[in-house]
């Protein structure tokens, strides 16, 4: 009886555990996950009309730069170090803010 609690309890334990390193709300974790989010946001803003052809280029040319710069330094060593994975987290950071700000700024393509 002891070793059945014991395995329950032992088991119980490492699902919720493991539920507490999950990414929030079914989200992928991830660099690459975050460019393909944002990615499809710009797509998403250019079908909805909510971005003109100016911000368009302009948003584009950000998230080429963040995959160049990753691209950089995935090639510089084994992977992404912390330092370089903050410095790609701070750049899809600033991006994520301009497409908001782009797509609520009520300009509209012509």
């Amino acid at each position: 009886m002891f070793r059945c609690q014991t395995a329950t309890f032992v088991i119980a334990l490492s699902l919720a555990s493991g539920a507490a390193w999950a990414a929030p709300a079914g989200r992928p974790r991830g660099i690459n996950a975050r460019e393909h989010r944002q990615a499809q946001r710009i797509k998403d803003g250019r079908h909805d009309g909510e971005l003109t052809k100016g911000e368009l280029d302009k948003l584009k040319a950000d998230v080429a730069a963040v995959r160049a710069e990753e691209r950089v330094y995935r090639q510089s060593g084994n992977g992404l170090n912390k330092a370089e994975r903050k410095d790609l987290e701070k750049d899809l950071n600033k991006t994520s803010r301009e497409i908001y700000r782009a797509k609520h700024n009520q300009r509209k393509p012509q």
